[in-house]
């Protein structure tokens, strides 16, 4: 077998290829990389010393390094994206004790193979001979019925299993498996290991031999271009090598790297300018709801390789800052993305990444929210904001109701709008709106919300120029207490603005006005009738706005100042009882 140039039959010194085994099975170990093999492999560490990066895994009796020292016959899986060491680990763990190694490739190999490989290691174990290191590269393209042929060598150590994925192998390997082998994670290298790696190579008699030097500004092109992936940055400089040879050249230059791998160099610089001028253009474009823009900033971003989490993050962040209430599941797209960014990974998590580019750049625009925040954090942070009302205060301990705590608490779910006269905010804060909705998108219908129920949770008047609705039904009446004509409480908003209003205030009406004491029902079918007010600000009363409610139960008598306070005794009576204060 053949696998692609990497596993080689010569031992290191050994003379000639040993015999292989069943097909797809190499019975040599990993041999000494020939003069004209691809610089990657003339540049793998010849000992565990030379290994760059994986420093969470090279600790003194850290399991990698007990497997490649051979003190613990230990079956390991290692896991981790395309040039991070994975085959380099396989190559070292062969050389370094005089274990039997078999490398088999799960492109190629079958059940059959597998059962070859561990017939021979089970009869070498019974006649004295060295132990059987099996290690088979791409695990995770093996069928369950080829993981489950390994189970009992790995369980009774017949073999001792070095398996390589770059898929996630609590999905991509069985459990059963799983559980017998030790799982290593292998990040992908940064920038300063895959820096000194290329520079190795350049000086290395195993890599160039210093024939070509190579251009600070190329350097850090290949460096970008790897992405964390060594394999990469080593083929990519031998392509640059090879050109810069051909002219003539002793130099490899930016130029010179760019036509060697045909990609463009990204002007961008994870810590100085370039990285927070493009950032700053990406926020700026969508939020200027220019999605062409965002897109390309994006690209250039994700082809210089910043980290994708970073751009998720921002997005997240746009999602509330910029777009708000304006369009609520930008919020649920932008973390949606962000969740894919982690489970998926890229490079097809820039697919979640521009989709919610598009969503975020032509979504309607708000920051209400982020204003309204703003101003709530300013008056804390200048001393205003006194104690919590006393109502609103935790009742749910012992000796809670002697301090007066949850008294005079109403309810909301106990009122048909839900929604209840209450302050809820300290005194020197009575009156201070802190969120001011916009125009936009779907915050629109939340600006007619908003100030409907701040009157009503505040107690004020409808606006001047309002009218009020009636067309409170028999079932709406008959939510009253004791049967009566519903007052104003026997509309929720909801109902208020299925009715619609007259009149010029911008924001609606009010809550629908009681009769007057002893004033009798109009009688079921008739229209009702639309009296409009004039005080803005004063709490209504039977006297100032008479209206009759319609509808076939008995009309109710009271204004709502009054009405609000025995709606408070009933509420507060009723909690007594049952014990509705909430924490």
């Amino acid at each position: 077998m053949d696998t692609d140039g990497l596993f080689s039959l010569a031992q290191p010194g050994f003379g000639p290829a040993a015999p292989s085994g069943p097909a797809g099975v190499e019975t040599a170990g990993f041999g000494a990389a020939a003069a004209d093999a691809p610089l990657p492999v003339r540049m793998r560490p010849a000992s565990l010393d030379e290994l760059v990066g994986q420093q969470h895994l090279l600790a003194p009796g850290a399991p990698l390094r007990q497997l490649v020292t051979g003190s613990s016959p230990m079956s390991v899986i290692l896991w981790g994206p395309p040039g991070t060491g994975k085959t380099t680990i396989a190559h070292l763990v062969a050389h370094a004790t005089d274990r039997k190694f078999v490398a088999m490739s799960a492109l190629t190999a079958g059940v059959k193979d597998v059962r070859a490989v561990i017939e021979t290691a089970r009869r070498a174990r019974r006649s004295g001979g060295p132990p059987t290191v099996l290690f088979i590269d791409e695990v995770h393209r093996f069928s369950k019925t080829q993981q489950d042929s390994l189970l009992a060598a790995v369980e009774d150590r017949t073999v001792t299993l070095l398996a390589a994925t770059t898929e996630n192998p609590y999905f991509s390997v069985i459990s059963p498996l799983l559980s017998r082998c030790v799982l290593l994670t292998l990040q992908a290298l940064q920038e300063e290991d895959v820096r000194g790696l290329i520079r190795r190579a350049v000086a290395d008699h195993r890599g160039l031999g210093g024939a070509v030097s190579l251009s600070p500004e190329a350097e850090t092109h290949l460096v970008r271009l790897a992405a964390g992936d060594v394999r990469k940055a080593l083929t990519a400089l031998e392509a640059a090598a090879g050109s810069a040879t051909a002219q003539g050249a002793k130099v490899i230059d930016l130029a010179t790297a760019e036509r060697a791998v045909d990609v463009a160099a990204v002007r961008y610089d994870r810590d100085g300018d370039a990285h927070y001028d493009v950032t700053s253009a990406f926020i700026k474009s969508m939020r200027g709801s220019d999605p062409d823009a965002a897109l390309h900033y994006l690209a250039r971003m994700l082809v210089a390789g910043e980290d994708p989490r970073f751009i998720a993050r921002r997005i997240v962040i746009f999602s509330s800052e910029d777009v708000g209430m304006a369009d609520p599941q930008a919020l649920l797209v932008a973390t949606a993305a962000a969740q894919a960014v982690q489970l998926i990974g890229m490079p097809e998590a820039q697919l979640n990444l521009a989709q919610a580019v598009v969503h975020m750049a032509t979504a309607p625009k708000s920051n209400s929210v982020t204003t309204a925040i703003g101003a709530a954090i300013a008056d804390v942070r200048a001393g205003r904001g006194g104690a919590v009302p006393s109502p609103l205060r935790d009742a749910h301990y012992s000796g809670s109701r002697g301090l007066g705590h949850g008294l005079g608490y109403r309810y909301p779910h106990d009122d048909p709008r839900g929604v209840v006269r209450q302050q809820y905010v300290p005194d020197d804060l009575v009156g201070t709106d802190y969120y001011r909705p916009s125009e936009h998108g779907a915050e629109r219908a939340v600006g007619e919300r908003v100030p409907r129920l701040r009157r009503i949770v505040r107690g004020l008047g409808a606006r001047p120029g309002e009218s009020r609705p009636v067309a409170a039904s028999a079932s709406g009446a008959n939510r009253a207490a004791g049967g009566a004509a519903a007052s104003d409480a026997s509309q929720s908003s909801a109902d208020l603005e299925q009715t619609g209003t007259t009149g010029s205030g911008p924001q609606g009406s009010g809550p629908v006005e009681p009769a007057a004491s002893g004033e009798a029902g109009t009688p079921a079918g008739e229209p009702g009738r639309v009296v409009e007010t004039a005080d803005e600000g004063v709490p209504d009363t039977a006297a100032d706005h008479p209206v009759t409610v319609t509808g076939s139960g008995t009309a109710a008598a009271g204004p709502d100042a009054e009405d609000d306070v025995m709606r408070s005794e009933r509420s507060d009576k009723s909690g007594v009882a049952a014990g509705k204060e909430q924490p």
